[in-house]
């Protein structure tokens, strides 16, 4: 397993790192066995970042990974989130704090390295959205997690790059985080772009990743596979839709016509999907589901085949051009 550079960490992370949330859902769904299994599997694998959260099966992620943890030698670096409930009266401070602390409990860890903002940021706050202000305000996310990460609580603070586009990209310049997980993959990469083009009617993540680059935060691509459609055609009902603009029928139908252009010379098409992530050197590592060993053997040996070919990402880049059509 290649590594990359973590942003301005200093740390060297795998080029896949083992998703514990819903989709895929290994470490909810799954039974212990099956769950130790694939652990030991990604670290022979030479996978060193695990990425789970306390929403992920309501803490059943975080419990399974952390008491496999305690079973084994190998100490991966270990990434979870904290969200915020602005419908509750207990002070942002609390929550991030009590999130935190439940965190470790159930990794059953003295400290997290990576804590991220799992929280959408968009202009006007709804319950579960949170604002700018909210998190880099005195007493804000920001200040909470500095506090934790000087107690050594955690080592380092991120964000989920979600929600509405200049609020997160203003987050971002701030300089006061580490990492971001960014939306990106083989049918919608406009995280990458600096402008949409203009027939371009699904989710804009335009100028996020110039954004990160630019603080020298590390880039966690998510939903690699886009929720599973581009692994795969069998459908499971995990499939949950993130963005804003983007629908089922789309996402399959758009996933056909990129494979129409490209074929299989490139892997299965969760290789091909993850190869086109890891063509972009800015990308970190990429957190990927699954629901069995067996794919995350796949990734890891389409991780190791590289990158896709510079004729084919022209192909893509025009096929994007033309929304698809």
């Amino acid at each position: 397993m290649k590594l990359r550079p973590f942003g301005k960490t200093g740390l060297q992370v795998s080029e896949v790192a083992f998703g514990g949330g819903r989709s895929g859902g290994i470490l909810i769904n799954a039974g212990e066995k099956k769950r130790r299994e694939a652990v030991i599997r990604a670290l022979d694998l030479g996978v060193n970042w695990f990425d789970t959260a306390p929403q992920y099966g309501d803490g059943k992620s975080e419990e399974a990974l952390g008491t496999i943890l305690t079973e084994i030698r190998e100490k991966p670096m270990v990434s979870s989130k904290v969200r915020i409930d602005l419908n509750l009266s207990e002070s942002i401070v609390s929550q991030v704090e009590r999130s935190a602390e439940n965190s470790l409990r159930r990794l059953k860890l003295d400290r997290i390295d990576l804590l991220q903002i799992h929280s959408p940021i968009t202009t006007t706050a709804s319950g579960r959205t949170i604002t700018v202000d909210h998190v880099l305000r005195r007493g804000g996310i920001a200040d909470s997690m500095e506090k934790l990460r000087d107690l050594g609580i955690i080592n380092f603070m991120g964000l989920t790059a979600l929600g509405d586009n200049l609020s997160t990209i203003e987050v971002i310049n701030s300089g006061r985080f580490d990492a971001a997980q960014v939306y990106y993959n083989l049918i919608n990469p406009s995280s990458s772009w600096k402008v949409a083009p203009q027939s371009w009617s699904s989710y804009d993540g335009s100028g996020i990743m110039n954004a990160c680059i630019a603080q020298r935060m590390a880039i966690m691509a998510i939903r690699v596979f886009a929720a599973s459609y581009l692994a795969t055609r069998v459908r499971t009902g995990r499939e949950s839709i993130l963005t804003e603009n983007t629908h089922a029928e789309s996402e399959a139908s758009n996933t056909e016509t990129v494979f129409s252009v490209i074929g299989s010379q490139f892997g299965t098409r969760a290789q091909t999907a993850l190869r086109f992530v890891l063509s972009n050197k800015a990308v970190s590592t990429a957190i990927i589901g699954l629901s069995e060993i067996r794919h995350l053997d796949e990734a890891c040996k389409g991780a190791e085949k590289g990158s896709l070919s510079e004729e084919t990402n022209k192909r893509l880049w025009s096929l994007y051009d033309r929304g698809f059509t």
